[in-house]
């Protein structure tokens, strides 16, 4: 019994060790009441902790049983180093946040524009639009680098949504083309015969079909045009961000027309570039103010199709042009037969800060304003495309 109660006693002293060194990590130093000592990993990773939310010092000289304290300072070198660390210790998710907040309350921004910390970072979505707020900033030496990263994203990117976004595409637009009255060249014969199985002969072997099925001959040609319109305010970084990639990804799609225009109080249209999404985030400028009113205007003067258009308007809505020209604009784009779609923010992160005002406007046209996650835009478009109700979340 004595020797069971010493184990039992031994198993809850350790784990109440553990306790006092999890609270340790957590609290931060002396003072904190726990008396608990670290060393070693623990001790790394405190002082990786420290340098982002402690006080003043160096990232890499905190003892086991010091106060935390460190500092990223003004060296870029520093950060490299410290940036190293936290891979070494922390998972992804982790990481993406730390260096988030190492960005925001360091103001290391002008660090991003070194090529040796460039080379240490976790590349994600919000380091990819402070890397192109920062682009017209960046010396020669760190584009390369810079694009680098911007690559590896948009590899990521493209992994993830392409193969899913061309495949609800072609379903949406096979069924838009689909006739039951097509030519002999233009009959859909799986699905012919699947619809008409229960006219199976069995004397003859044979489907005797009713109802043929196919393609008109617009399927032959480019049946649709989409124009995605990308408000690149600084507010909207991971939705240009995501918004390019699936402009790549559509415009690699030979059934759709796309254009991709970006826009503050300036109008850049970046179609030509579309081959590589990576030139397109390279051509915005993230950043200054905005005026929905033109964008609109120099996308409706690029409709040649209306009932055959959809346009996705990407913003947040704070209008800096004239609010009821922008509102008749989409009420004659509408009228015309074009598809109009109006989306908050295209990014994981939920609906930004937007101006409600405008979003009911819209509503009131007939336009939900809504934010939308990259996996539910395939879906939005493939509803867009065949003209039925949005899935709006």
């Amino acid at each position: 019994m004595s020797g069971g109660g010493s184990a039992a006693a031994a198993a809850g002293h350790a784990g109440g060790g553990e306790r006092l060194r999890r609270w340790r990590m957590v609290l931060g130093g002396d003072g904190d009441g726990t008396g608990c000592t670290l060393a070693g990993r623990d001790a790394a990773m405190d002082a990786a902790l420290g340098a982002l939310y402690g006080g003043a010092g160096t990232p890499g000289g905190a003892s086991g049983g010091a106060r935390r304290s460190g500092g990223l300072g003004g060296s870029a070198p520093r950060v490299a180093r410290w940036l190293g660390d936290i891979r070494t210790y922390f998972p992804s998710p982790v990481v993406q946040v730390m260096q988030r907040d190492a960005i925001e309350r360091l103001g290391l921004d002008s660090l991003l524009l070194e090529p040796e910390m460039l080379g240490a970072v976790e590349p994600d979505v919000h380091l990819v639009g402070t890397l192109l707020s920062l682009n017209k900033a960046m010396p020669e030496t760190t584009r390369e680098t810079a694009r680098a990263v911007v690559r590896k994203v948009v590899e990521q990117l493209e992994q993830r949504l392409a193969s899913r976004t061309r495949a609800t595409l072609t379903g949406a637009l096979d069924r838009s083309a689909r006739t039951a009255r097509p030519r002999h060249a233009d009959i859909d014969w799986n699905r012919t015969i699947r619809a008409n199985l229960k006219h199976y002969l069995p004397e003859h072997r044979t489907v005797v079909p009713e109802r043929l099925i196919g393609y008109g001959r617009s399927a032959q040609s480019v049946r649709k045009e989409v124009v995605l319109c990308i408000d690149q305010s600084g507010s909207m970084a991971s939705s240009v961000v995501h918004a390019s990639v699936f402009g790549a990804v559509l415009a690699s799609m030979r059934s759709i027309a796309t254009r991709l225009v970006v826009f503050d109080t300036a109008v850049a249209d970046l179609t030509d570039q579309l081959d590589d999404p990576v030139d397109v985030l390279f051509g915005t400028q993230l950043g200054g103010g905005t005026d929905i009113n033109r964008a609109l205007a120099y996308c409706q003067s690029r409709i040649t199709r209306p009932a055959d258009t959809v346009v996705v308007l990407i913003s947040d809505l704070y209008e800096g042009g004239i609010r009821n020209e922008m509102l008749r604009r989409v009420a004659a784009m509408k009228a015309a037969g074009t598809e109009f779609v109006a989306l908050l923010a295209l990014s994981d992160e939920g609906a930004p800060a937007y101006d409600r005002e405008h979003a009911a406007a819209l509503a009131a046209l007939g336009v939900p304003a809504f934010a939308c996650t990259p996996d539910l835009f395939p879906e939005v478009m493939a509803a867009a495309l065949e003209k039925r109700p949005l899935p709006v979340p």
